[in-house]
């Protein structure tokens, strides 16, 4: 069994590049002075989110059901990184209507965290000010598939994130984006989930906590079955409405009813591969299931990849504004949803 002192030493010769990682960027926010959400926004209605029974809930003790998007792979080269700003996040917050922003920081490949760690730090950054300035809720995901092979890296990163922004309650730490269906929940997910959590615990005692599952983040029933010792932590269910229906929403139910609660922090209108046409009818099916269950949700994926998951056209400006000639098919739906959904 992979145990959390394996885990630490596995990748060692990554620790020589987080070694030049920079504490000391420049940002507009005083990582260290708490910001006020500002009055009406949803972190000002919700405040510190918690964990009750299979639900999240707010400080006022009701269910809270978060809705918005999911910035694509913050990969410096691959083109998508421009809308890792403060601007995109005021976008989304003001004309969407959005209550959540996911950053997808990328910990996989060349030009991930692994080998640029001052790019993908600054864009994290970048994110999480954009949301505590609107009052919105962030999800700062680790975005990878092979997470457990360089562990100390989501530790030193975490850290990093829980030391700056750890007391602000619009912050959510996913861990684990999506594990493949080929790495063990019970052997190697739990303990590296584990050791993430006693590390941001060390600092950050009270924020949600997202723990991916096996599958793609899909395999919900596994870890409700035998999961993570802890408060405050959630679980992610990811879905695409062209290739996962009603099987995968079986198992989600599963999970809730055993009392493990979810969290969508990723789900596509289109096929799993990112691309073809909304499925609109299997949309509807979806988020009938996350209203029934007061689910949080996040679109994939703000980009102007040419491709049928992204929210903007291919081409589309960095900069904006924005406006609905600038969406997708995809992202004109998803503009809709988001806008009508009650937090």
């Amino acid at each position: 069994m992979l145990t959390s002192r394996h885990l630490l030493c596995l990748s060692a010769l990554w620790l020589a590049i987080a070694c030049e990682a920079p504490q000391d960027a420049q940002t507009d926010i005083d990582p260290f002075e708490t910001v006020t959400a500002p009055e009406g926004s949803p972190v000002a209605r919700h405040g510190a989110l918690s964990v009750e029974g299979n639900k999240i809930v707010g400080t006022h003790g009701a269910p809270v059901s978060l809705a918005g998007v999911s910035f694509f792979w913050s990969t410096t080269g691959w083109d998508q990184e421009g809308y890792y700003t403060p601007e995109t996040v005021a976008y989304f917050a003001e004309d969407w209507k959005a209550s959540l922003v996911r950053a997808a920081i990328s910990a996989e490949r060349q030009g991930s965290y692994l080998t640029d760690p001052r790019g993908n730090r600054a864009r994290a950054y970048a994110i999480i000010e954009g949301a505590l300035t609107e009052g919105v809720y962030v999800l700062v995901d680790w975005h990878s598939h092979h997470a457990e092979e360089a562990p100390e890296a989501a530790v030193e990163f975490f850290r990093d994130i829980a030391t700056r922004y750890g007391e602000h309650p619009n912050l959510i730490y996913e861990i684990y984006n999506e594990p493949l269906n080929t790495t063990d929940w019970a052997e190697t997910i739990k303990p590296y989930s584990e050791l993430l959590i006693e590390e941001i615990r060390a600092i950050d005692p009270d924020n949600l906590i997202v723990v991916g599952t096996q599958s793609w983040s899909q395999d919900v029933d596994k870890a409700a079955a035998d999961p993570v010792a802890g408060d405050n932590l959630v679980y992610a269910l990811h879905f695409y409405s062209g290739s996962h229906k009603e099987d995968l929403r079986a198992r989600a139910q599963t999970a809730l009813d055993m009392g493990l609660p979810i969290m969508v922090t990723e789900w596509g209108t289109v096929n799993y591969d990112g691309d073809g046409p909304v499925d609109e009818d299997s949309v509807t099916e979806w988020m009938d299931f996350i209203r029934e269950n007061d689910l949080s949700h996040a679109n994939w994926s703000v980009s102007n990849k040419a491709e049928g998951a992204s929210i903007f056209k291919s081409g589309t400006s960095f900069d904006g504004p924005w406006t609905e000639a600038d969406l997708t098919a995809s992202g004109l739906y998803v503009r809709e949803i988001v806008r009508g959904w009650e937090d």
